[in-house]
């Protein structure tokens, strides 16, 4: 039963995907240029005149959330769209005997890849020849789940099996071209643009891939929508989280926005259910993204963005229109130059086109992106692996579809209920040591006693996924305005290159029942001790400027963290510390 095959990595390119990607808060005052001009503000306190839960912010969280539906089954689709369906070898023509399906299977060959040759005529009373060869007449495929899915529309089985989880993997290398280019893009060319751009191109690609006339076709389309499907979701993020205030951002990122992607994961195998077809199916999941289209000319433009780019008019045009929608009044003036961070043009660091290479330039940024690859590889790895891993579970598909779909989004409200209750170190340290006990207690668990490994592996399903989710609240809130996308490009990047991994450990259980558990839970061990060296960034602002990312807690070479209050009067001490030191 958990002897996994390759067949078991089509059922989850999830979540990407998912699930997964929630998001940001938080920190930092720019320490040398506020110390010096008492009157410099950041944006948040230059729109607080708006509030937090006016009518303009309650229509920003709901008009992006509903946006994270699509995001939410178009990543785990591919478990009704690519499933494999019982099946066997086509009679000979020269066969005549008839009976139940069951009974063809037993005396057409001695398994599903191979038949019994047949000698003259096959009768009754005709014995069996030993001998086998291929099912060269193709194979017949039960349509008691399912009209069709891809595997019986092009015999994606036996000698082509490995083509069904080659496909789901090339939907990942999209989700990984995506999460690099869709950061410098929407950088460069605004977040608007390319969330609008990238819902078109998942809904369209759906809508194309449903009329593919061979697997190739369906496997380049595939890649493109990966690419679409992430792009789109974590650029959302990125806008309502820019044009929120400090305590609506994590309502929208983890509660709403989070939700509604658990809730699109949920009515999939309702659909589902339903639309046995997988052509259909996929027309049908283009729908709500093309329907969404028309929200262009609702959702504005991030006035952060606007802001970085020096479009100060524009900027100012959208807080003047979510003012009046607030009902509140507006100062003649909003955005000052010598008041506004983002317009403070001493240093130049706003003015500068920032690249990659900018992630690891200053000490502290390196230490931030080497620590949020790793988590997040490691994190991503575990959580699809237990995703792919559902498969094995006795039941109806669309039933235990549904159940992963709910965990989701219990553990997505749990953990939108506890982050701002716990300091973000310990909160990730807790859930990855749940996830990773639960996971290597498994190998103590006698072979005959499958429920308690489902439960083991369900409750360590909860921990990591809670992290995956809680990950995009805490490392991209490390991240400063000028490189967030690219932060976020990056570490994502790195977090679905954990996930295609994640195939190939499952596949070692042919060889050891337990021998994926232990890798997965001693990841999750390492990956909650490297938790513990982020800084805490609960209560704080969003940074602007790359001088404003925070030190890691601790570290042999680097000055550890400290208060906001502290770092103002000791920066140039850990500033040249961080430069002597060689990490």
């Amino acid at each position: 039963m958990y002897l996994v095959t390759f067949r078991h990595a089509k059922t989850y390119s999830q979540q990407l995907i998912r699930h997964s990607l929630l998001l940001w808060i938080h920190f930092a005052h720019q320490q040398s240029v506020i110390m010096s001009d008492p009157k410099v503000k950041d944006f948040d306190e230059l729109t607080s005149f708006l509030g937090d839960y006016g009518l303009f912010q309650i229509l920003i969280i709901v008009q992006l959330s509903l946006a994270a539906i699509p995001s939410g089954y178009m990543g785990v689709i591919v478990v009704f769209v690519s499933d494999t369906p019982e099946y066997h070898c086509k009679e000979s023509i020269d066969s005549t005997r008839n009976g139940t399906d069951v009974e063809q299977r037993s005396w057409i060959g001695p398994d599903s890849c191979s038949r019994y040759k047949v000698n003259g005529s096959w009768t009754q009373t005709a014995g069996l020849s030993n001998d086998t060869e291929q099912c060269v007449d193709g194979w017949v495929f039960s349509t008691e789940i399912y009209s069709s899915t891809v595997v019986s529309e092009w015999d994606l089985v036996c000698e082509h099996a490995w083509k069904v989880p080659f496909s789901t993997s090339l939907f990942f290398v999209g989700v990984l071209i995506g999460s690099l280019i869709s950061g410098p893009f929407s950088d460069r060319f605004g977040r608007k643009p390319v969330f609008f751009f990238t819902m078109v191109l998942q809904s369209v690609t759906a809508l194309i891939q449903a009329a593919s006339v061979s697997w190739v076709m369906f496997c380049v389309l595939n890649c493109l929508k990966g690419l679409g499907q992430v792009s789109n979701y974590g650029t959302s993020l990125i806008l309502g989280s820019e044009m929120l205030g400090p305590s609506a951002r994590i309502k929208f990122s983890l509660l709403a926005q989070g939700v509604c992607y658990g809730i699109g994961y949920a009515l999939l195998p309702l659909f589902a259910y339903f639309i046995r077809g997988w052509r259909m199916l996929l027309v049908a999941s283009a729908i709500p993204g093309l329907i969404y289209i028309p929200m262009w000319w609702v959702i504005p433009e991030s006035p952060r963005w606007l802001l970085q780019k020096g479009r100060v008019d524009e900027a100012e045009l959208v807080i003047r229109n979510a003012a009046k929608r607030n009902r509140v009044p507006v100062p003649e003036v909003i955005f000052r130059a010598g008041q506004c961070l983002e317009l403070k043009k001493d240093k130049g660091e706003e003015e500068m086109t920032h690249t990659y290479l900018d992630l690891v330039r200053t000490p502290n940024m390196r230490n931030i992106t080497i620590l949020g690859v790793f988590i997040w590889m490691s994190v991503a790895m575990v959580y699809f692996g237990l995703s792919l891993n559902t498969s094995n579970l006795n039941g109806n598909v669309y039933l235990n579809c549904f159940i992963s779909a709910a965990i989701d989004i219990v553990v997505t409200v749990a953990t939108g209920l506890l982050v701002n209750r716990a300091p973000r170190p310990t909160l990730l340290f807790c859930m990855l040591i749940l996830c990773g006990i639960m996971l290597l207690l498994i190998q103590l668990v006698p072979e005959d006693m499958l429920v308690m490994v489902q439960v083991f592996t369900l409750v360590g399903k909860v921990g990591v996924a809670g992290a995956y989710v809680f990950l995009f609240v805490f490392v991209t809130e490390l991240m400063p305005t000028v490189v967030r996308n690219m932060g976020l490009g990056i570490t994502t990047t790195a977090a679905f290159a954990g996930s295609i991994m994640s195939p190939y450990v499952i596949y070692m259980g042919v060889y050891s029942r337990v021998l994926p558990y232990i890798i997965f839970g001693t990841v999750c061990l390492m990956a909650a001790a490297a938790g513990l060296l982020l800084p805490d960034t609960r209560n704080s602002k969003l940074p602007d400027l790359i001088s404003q990312a925070r030190p890691i807690r601790s570290c042999f070479c680097c000055c550890p963290e400290k208060t906001a209050a502290a770092q103002s009067d000791t920066t140039g001490d850990c500033r040249e510390r961080n430069n002597r030191s060689p990490c």
